[in-house]
C-alpha cells in the first residue's frame, strides 16, 4: 500500500473516529496498512492536540465532541470495581438449567465474566444482543449455550438492534432478563439514553418471567431520555455501594428487591 503522509493519514483517522466515535488500534492498522506502533503514535499526536481521547485499545471522540452516550470502552473503566461486584452478585442469582437474556453494556460484561467464573452452572442458555458479551461467554461453552440475536451492529456498545433484533426476542420465553440502563428511578422506572437500545431492552423485559436490572450507583435515582420499563416490571435491582441510600430505600418502598453488592 502506498504510504500516506502522516498529516493526511491522521486527518483520515480523525474522520473515521468522528463517524464511528470509537476506533480500535488494530482496525486502524489494517485500514491504513501501518503498524500498531505507528497507529498509537498517530493517536497520541491527535490526543495531544485535543481532538480525541485515548482509551484502552483505541480512541474515542473527546466528551465535548461526541454524543452523551459513552463508548463501551470508556464506561468499562468507570466504577470498574463496583461493576465487578455487581457482576458477581447478579451471577449468583442464576441457577443451573435456567434460560437468561443478558443485555449489553459494561455492567452486563461484568455479569458475563462472573457467569463464566461459576463452575457449578450446567445447561444454562444465554441469549444476548452484545457481540462482546457473547465473546466473554464463549469461554464457558459448552457449560453455557450462547445465542446471539440478529440485528444491525452499533459500534459504541457492540450491540445488535433493529432491524432483525426482534426475530429471536419475540419468539422466546426465558426465566430471567438481566438489563442494563442509564437510569433507574422509583417513579420514572428504567430509562436509557439511546432509542434503538431501549427498544431492544423493552423486548427483553417482555420475554422474561423475572427482570433483574444491573446498575452502578451513578445510575440510581437518575432519569434518562427513553423509558425501558415501569418500576413495577423490575423484580430485582443489583447495584453498588455508591448508590444513594435514600434512593435505595425509595426503590424498596416501590416494591423492588434491591441488592447492594459488596
Amino acid at each position: 500500500m502506498e504510504m500516506i503522509p502522516a498529516e493526511i493519514r491522521r486527518t483520515r483517522m480523525m474522520t473515521l473516529i468522528q463517524e464511528r466515535e470509537f476506533m480500535r488500534v488494530s482496525d486502524l492498522s489494517q485500514i491504513f496498512g501501518i503498524s500498531e506502533v505507528t497507529v498509537r503514535s498517530d493517536l497520541d499526536h491527535l490526543s495531544a492536540g485535543g481532538q480525541l481521547q485515548r482509551v484502552h485499545g483505541g480512541a474515542i471522540l473527546r466528551s465535548d465532541r461526541r454524543r452523551s452516550e459513552p463508548a463501551f470502552e470508556e464506561s468499562e473503566s468507570t466504577s470498574a470495581a463496583e461493576k465487578s461486584a455487581i457482576g458477581r452478585a447478579t451471577a449468583a442469582l442464576i441457577s443451573p438449567a435456567e434460560t437468561v437474556i443478558l443485555d449489553v453494556g459494561s455492567t452486563s460484561a461484568a455479569v458475563a465474566r462472573a457467569l463464566v467464573a461459576r463452575n457449578d452452572l450446567q445447561d444454562v442458555v444465554v441469549f444476548t444482543s452484545g457481540l462482546n458479551i457473547a465473546l466473554e461467554l464463549e469461554k464457558a461453552i459448552p457449560t453455557l449455550t450462547v445465542v446471539v440475536t440478529g440485528g444491525t451492529l452499533r459500534p459504541r456498545q457492540h450491540s445488535l438492534v433493529d432491524p432483525l433484533a426482534d426475530a429471536i426476542l419475540s419468539g422466546i420465553n426465558v426465566n430471567t432478563a438481566i438489563i442494563g440502563c442509564n437510569g433507574i428511578h422509583p417513579e420514572e422506572g428504567v430509562t436509557n439514553m439511546n432509542l434503538p437500545e431501549a427498544t431492544v431492552k423493552r423486548r427483553m423485559v417482555k420475554a422474561a418471567q423475572r427482570c433483574i436490572v444491573v446498575a452502578d450507583g451513578s445510575k440510581v435515582d437518575t432519569i434518562s431520555v427513553v423509558r425501558v420499563a415501569d418500576i413495577g416490571d423490575v423484580d430485582i435491582l443489583v447495584t453498588g455501594q455508591s448508590a444513594p441510600p435514600e434512593a435505595v430505600a425509595r426503590l424498596r418502598e416501590a416494591g423492588v428487591t434491591v441488592e447492594v453488592a459488596e
